[in-house]
């Protein structure tokens, strides 16, 4: 399962936590302007945005968990089972796979209205990488400094939702989720007053007491609601530091921490990383579940002219600064 949150203080951020139970040795990966992307039933496309994210890179080809171009859209695919249904092919449609969404879009928008006038004409169809890779259920996000949208296909076809909290977890579908929200109405930063009765005196015995009710589990509905709660109320300074910092600090607010969600077979689903990009930079941060230290990959130090991919491995081991 995951989270993936947008954010904005003077520059635009977007990223997410990657919850699973097991690693792709997944890398931080460059798609320079001249790679020529390769569909399965749609033109291949030789130019276009350079895109940085995280991907499984498997011969050659970047299967990306979540990225962003250098237009500053991001877009990133969340699992979705029981919900996400993929089509046979259609006629007068642009049939694209699963693993090629986010290379389709991000290769051809700069923006989430861009985006929306290519999801009209989109099919998204049952089309797995290879054999060893079957094809994952997701939903997706895909969001720019302005706004935000869920792409989700169901089985009554294809739905494209406006995104107003900039948040995105996993079942069940987005506007569910939304809903689910009026139940939280009530909660606030603020210490709460006693609306309970006038007939009894009631104190606010601690901090934090506004917020009584916001869920704490691990589950997909509760982690909407509390990211987006943490999201909407949160403070940042403006300065890159500060924001990234924040924008880590959101996302932990839903770090899974090995053992408490057993997948069974001794496999427990942990937060492998967290992802932060900077929209109009062009930088990818990241934190494993190993290491707490913010790496940086920033796009604009590669030569974006060329025509094969750059990848840099993940730095997993934790990385101590010793005082003394």
């Amino acid at each position: 399962m995951c989270t993936a949150v947008t954010y904005g203080t003077k520059d635009h951020y977007f990223g997410r936590n990657l919850d699973l139970e097991y690693s792709y040795m997944e890398t931080v990966t460059i798609t320079p302007r001249n790679y020529l992307f390769k569909f399965r039933k749609v033109k291949d496309i030789s130019k276009h945005y350079a895109i940085i994210g995280m991907a499984y890179v498997k011969d050659e080809y970047p299967l990306y968990y979540d990225a962003i171009n250098e237009m500053g859209l991001g877009m990133a695919g969340l699992n979705f089972p029981g919900n996400a249904d993929y089509k046979e092919e259609v006629s007068g449609k642009d049939n694209i796979a699963p693993f090629e969404f986010i290379p389709w879009i991000l290769s051809q928008c700069a923006s989430v209205s861009e985006a929306k006038d290519l999801l009209s004409k989109i099919n998204i169809i049952n089309l797995n990488f290879s054999d060893e890779l079957p094809v994952s259920p997701l939903h997706w996000i895909i969001a720019d400094k302005n706004s935000s949208v869920v792409v989700e296909q169901v089985k009554d076809g294809l739905r494209v939702y406006d995104n107003s909290v900039g948040v995105l977890t996993n079942n069940p579908t987005f506007d569910i989720q939304m809903f689910n929200l009026n139940n939280y109405m009530g909660l606030s930063k603020d210490a709460p007053v006693n609306s309970f009765s006038s007939k009894i005196e009631l104190d606010t015995y601690s901090r934090g007491m506004g917020a009584l009710g916001l869920p704490g589990d691990l589950s997909s509905m509760s982690r909407f609601v509390k990211a987006t709660f943490t999201k909407l109320n949160s403070i940042s300074g403006n300065t890159e530091s500060e924001s990234i910092s924040q924008f880590f600090h959101i996302l932990g607010s839903v770090n899974q921490q090995r053992g408490c969600v057993y997948m069974g077979n001794d496999k427990y689903e942990v937060t492998i990383y967290s992802s932060c990009c900077n929209l109009d930079k062009g930088i990818y941060y990241y934190t494993t579940y190993e290491n707490s230290q913010i790496t940086s990959v920033d796009m604009y130090k590669e030569d974006l002219d060329l025509s094969s991919l750059v990848s840099y491995d993940l730095i997993k081991g934790q990385q101590i600064r010793e005082q003394n």
